[in-house]
């Protein structure tokens, strides 16, 4: 495993989490990293996003989600705010060690990490 994402938990609706997403192994450095996640008896479904020269939202969560990266701690970090319990499902974070832009969808990534759940109830 070469990513870790972190910062799940259980909150409630309207609340607010932070994940962050590393590497022990490499530097994140500013290649393209995506978010996805996995809710119970769904698919795998992309996120967000960011690029050198890019960001992307899925619709679901545009306004809500922000991406973010601080090189100097070596993480990328998913915002999201005002969570809904369709947000609820483990979060993974990827990204290939190389700089393509994230376009008009989350773009396949090979290379995963371990994912951490976010549940949203009351």
């Amino acid at each position: 495993v070469q990513l870790q994402a972190s910062g799940g938990g259980l909150v409630q609706p309207g609340g607010s989490l932070r994940l962050s997403c590393t590497s022990s192994r490499f530097t994140l450095d500013y290649y393209t990293i995506g978010w996805f996640r996995q809710a119970p008896g769904k698919e795998r479904e992309g996120v967000s996003c960011m690029s050198m020269r890019d960001a992307f939202y899925i619709d679901a969560v545009k306004g809500r989600f922000t991406i973010s990266r601080d090189n100097a701690k070596n993480m990328v970090y998913l915002q999201m705010n005002n969570l809904k319990p369709e947000d609820t499902a483990v979060y993974y974070c990827a990204t290939d060690q190389d700089y393509k832009e994230c376009g008009v969808e989350v773009p396949f990534f090979a290379k995963w990490g371990q994912g951490t759940l976010v549940t949203v109830s009351s």
